[in-house]
């Protein structure tokens, strides 16, 4: 039996092959870092509007916060498979093709868009009041608030905040994968399923697991270094 498994597993798993799951593990790694990015680029001013905009905050304006609570609810609601196929457009439009990892960045920064600005909301209402009374009493401003009070006491719940909009983008982007997004997910479904490659599947699965606990795992561990509580 151990002798068929393994026969199978390096007929399947050949150097070619493995250099291909290299390649697509680089390929995943990229996809999800660079849409992180953008995600937190966009999502974070986002969030911070959204907050300030609350009732009783800084920047209080009702319909400016329900226009804005508004996009961020629609935005985390939609599919992200769905999402996917409505973004081609302007995917083809902005880099050329729709398929490859570049082009699998557009629709998975738009889908993590207003994942981020949601957590980003959520970490800011958890500052005490007293700091924002305290701050304000010295006279701050709106900027002043946010980057030297605001950012900093929820510094670490924003970084935890990212490792998770990074662990589901690794998730979204084998969803990408499977309409030629590139990527370990590509690989999964071209080989493990199309070609009938068992092995080249679970090698995959197993990857992206690992990928995600090495995230999560140095996320948290750099969420802790900033927190000072």
């Amino acid at each position: 039996m151990w002798t068929e498994f393994s026969a199978e597993f390096s007929r399947q798993l050949t150097p070619q092959v493995w250099q291909l799951i290299a390649n697509s593990s680089f390929e995943t790694v990229y996809m999800s870092l660079v849409a992180t990015f953008f995600a937190v680029l966009f999502g974070l001013p986002l969030g911070i509007i959204t907050f300030l905009t609350k009732e009783g905050q800084t920047l209080n304006n009702k319909k400016l916060n329900r226009t804005l609570e508004v996009i961020i609810n629609v935005g985390r609601s939609i599919p992200f498979i769905i999402l996917l196929f409505d973004l081609m457009p302007i995917t083809r439009f902005l880099v050329g093709t729709t398929l490859g990892t570049t082009a699998a960045i557009i629709p998975l920064s738009v889908a993590a868009l207003p994942f981020y600005a949601r957590l980003t909301v959520n970490a800011l209402g958890d500052i005490p009041t007293g700091l924002t009374e305290t701050a304000k009493a010295m006279g701050t401003n709106v900027w002043q608030l946010v980057t030297r009070f605001y950012l900093p006491e929820a510094l670490p719940i924003l970084i935890k905040a990212m490792t998770l909009t990074l662990v589901t983008l690794i998730g979204y982007s084998a969803m990408a994968g499977a309409v030629g997004g590139g990527g370990l997910g590509n690989t999964a479904i071209s080989f493990g399923l199309h070609r009938n490659m068992p092995y080249v599947l679970w090698v995959s699965t197993i990857i992206i697991v690992l990928i995600v606990m090495l995230c999560e795992k140095y996320g948290n561990k750099l969420a802790n270094h900033f927190d000072h509580r």
